[in-house]
């Protein structure tokens, strides 16, 4: 008997080894395209962020293209930081990533140095000389380092003493913002006059209260990138040196220095009018030993009437939509209620086509009256932030004596209009004066007074907005301590605002596009527009009803008292007491009425909760499920054709 050799065997084996040698050399690909990837595909990166927050903004790439001369960072971070809590961890490798991004489009002109200090060590003192903040990490009292100190070949010096997570949406405008001031030395000078005390009351401060009489933080931010000088409320001439003159709620200025304003716009200088109805800053800061003031309106109407524009000192703009929420009337049942003389002015607020409000999310107003330009003149009008149509115009007064948010909103009746705030007005203009007014008396003329300019030899170019109190802190940033040092953190785009406008007039825009990017939050409008709509329309019909609560009260307290003649014992006819018994069943039925009106707002809100949450937590799965279950019946249809 013979035996045969099966020819399936060795087949087999060549297919294995084939297989083997398949998955070899696919491994030696897999390590080899890995190893190219990360050498030459180190920086890729998609930024699916709805802001793009994670990608260099175009400003970015003009400061960091145009260095002529190289900028050193060095980094001060304590590895036991990134230890003992990992949320520093991760944000020390997204400051490090941004770096090397800053360091490659500077094609090297940012150079970077990494230290680790340890304890006592002369990395340690020489962070510390640097001015970089040391941190407790535990009960040990040992001290861990997460700074930066940026120098220039003059050592100029800028310096992140401490890098916070909160601050991470502003990693790239503190980053590029240092390496703009340590490549240009040299500032613009915005001069300033102001009624109120933006750089501080020393009188204040020795009041040794905390907050009261320090600068405020967006003259501290302006002076990151200006020379900003005080300019006298009595002066007769600008300075020839000040390119951006700010003038903010300055009150009852004279006619010299009216016509110095004037004429320092005749001569093409660039202002930023700052003017208010109502000053809720000046009304919230007394002087010291007085009492708050009662004249919190400022104008330039002197000014502004004769250049084509108007800024009336007597309406504030009221707007339903972003208003503030705020305590209400201690005797009030709803604890807090919309107040709609402050309010956000969301991006749609915001005018998308000019570079100083592009890319905000949203500037808060407190107070605010409305810009308009004159019948009949021909300078170019530009609004940069508007109210809503959801907006109506009330006196000065219902703000300034007794301004009570509940009152507001329920008198309010939105007409449909839009009111500019602040606008943009380009042009020739023609001057306020005739000729210079008279000496004030007791001053002197300077020697060097300039002559009198009838008109702009070009186009004027201003910024006129009726509400100084977007300078104001609470409105925009919080402020808090952080083992000393004061940290700053906007909830508005206000400081962003006002230093885009210095930017734009001064003629450096290439900060404007990234100061923003991430400066503010993002609300449920479609959300927030509905609550307040059911509350607006919730205090209208609570205000009738209570008017009618009262009446009836007091009717019934003049039957009791017998026709309302003060005589306690009076005989009560049988009219009388049926009207008494009708009065009171009036009164129960309009209490019931209120405690329907306030139930079926809470209600309203909290149905509106229960579908967010719904949408939130249901929504999604609920979409996967029903894409899974279709995408399996497809699946199985196409197998059985395929089958048939």
């Amino acid at each position: 008997m013979s035996t045969t050799t099966s020819p399936v065997a060795k087949p087999q084996g060549k297919r294995g080894l084939s297989a083997l040698l398949a998955l070899a050399l696919a491994a030696v690909l897999l390590v080899g395209v890995n190893m190219l990837a990360d050498r030459l595909l180190s920086r890729a990166r998609i930024d699916l962020t709805q802001n793009r927050l994670y990608t260099l903004s175009e400003g970015t790439r003009q400061v960091l293209q145009g260095l002529h001369d190289p900028v050193t960072f060095r980094v001060f971070y304590s590895r036991r930081l990134g230890a003992a809590i990992p949320l520093y961890g991760a944000y020390a490798e997204r400051v490090r990533a941004m770096l090397e991004e800053y360091a490659a489009v500077s094609g090297g002109k940012v150079r970077l140095e990494f230290y680790d200090p340890e304890p006592f060590s002369e990395t340690e003192d020489r962070a510390m000389a640097l001015g970089i903040q040391g941190v407790p990490v535990d009960q040990s009292g040992e001290q861990v380092y997460f700074g930066l100190a940026g120098v220039n070949l003059l050592d100029d010096e800028r310096t992140i003493p401490f890098f916070q997570p909160d601050r991470e949406r502003f990693l790239e405008y503190d980053l590029t913002r240092m390496v703009w001031e340590l490549s240009n030395p040299t500032r613009p000078v915005l001069g300033v006059i102001s009624s109120l005390p933006l750089n501080g009351d020393p009188r204040a401060m020795m009041m040794r209260q905390p907050g009261v009489g320090q600068p405020f933080v967006v003259m501290n931010q302006l002076r990151n990138f200006y020379t900003v000088r005080d300019v006298a409320i009595d002066a007769q001439v600008i300075e020839p040196d000040v390119q951006v003159l700010l003038v903010a709620h300055a009150q009852n200025l004279s006619e010299a220095t009216l016509y110095a304003i004037d004429q320092f716009v005749m001569r093409g200088g660039r202002l930023i009018a700052l003017t208010d109805p109502h000053s809720e800053s000046q009304a919230s800061r007394p002087s010291p030993g007085q009492r708050p003031a009662t004249d919190t309106s400022s104008s330039l109407s002197r000014l502004l009437n004769a250049w084509g524009v108007e800024a009336p000192s007597d309406k504030v703009v009221l707007d339903l939509r972003g208003a503030w929420r705020v305590r209400a009337d201690p005797r009030d049942r709803v604890q807090a209620v919309d107040y709609v003389a402050w309010y956000n002015v969301p991006t749609d607020g915001l005018n998308r086509t000019e570079v100083a409000t592009a890319e905000l999310q949203q500037v808060t107003v407190a107070s605010a009256g409305e810009v308009r330009r004159r019948e009949g003149s021909t300078v170019e009008f530009t609004p940069l932030v508007t109210s809503s149509t959801r907006s109506m115009l009330v006196d000065a007064a219902a703000v300034r004596t007794d301004p009570s948010p509940t009152r507001l909103l329920s008198d309010f009746r939105p007409d449909d209009t839009s009111r500019t705030i602040v606008a943009r007005i380009r042009g020739p203009l023609t001057s306020a004066f005739p000729a210079p007014p008279a000496v004030p008396e007791g001053a002197e003329r300077p020697a060097d007074f300039p002559a009198h300019r009838a008109s702009t030899e070009g186009p004027a170019n201003l910024i006129v907005g009726n509400d100084a109190d977007i300078l104001e802190d609470r409105f925009w940033v919080r402020t808090q301590d952080f083992f000393g040092q004061q940290v700053a953190t906007p909830i508005s785009d206000n400081g962003a605002f006002l230093i885009n406008l210095a930017d734009s007039m001064a003629g450096g825009e290439a900060l404007v596009s990234l100061r923003s990017r991430g400066e503010s939050l993002r609300p449920f409008a479609l959300v927030d527009d509905i609550r307040r709509d059911a509350e607006a329309q919730f205090r209208q019909t609570e205000r009738g009803l209570t008017e009618r609560l009262e009446a009836t009260e007091r009717r019934l307290r003049e039957l009791r008292q017998g026709g309302g003649q003060g005589q306690a014992n009076a005989v009560i006819t049988p009219e009388q007491r049926a009207e008494i018994d009708a009065a009171r069943a009036e009164i129960v039925r309009t209490r019931g009425q209120l405690r329907q009106v306030q139930l079926e707002l809470r209600r309203d809100i909290e149905r509106l909760e229960t579908w967010l949450r719904l949408a939130n937590i249901a929504l999604v799965p609920a979409l996967l499920t029903v894409f899974a279950i279709g995408l399996g019946i497809f699946r199985a249809r196409r197998r059985a054709g395929a089958r048939a």
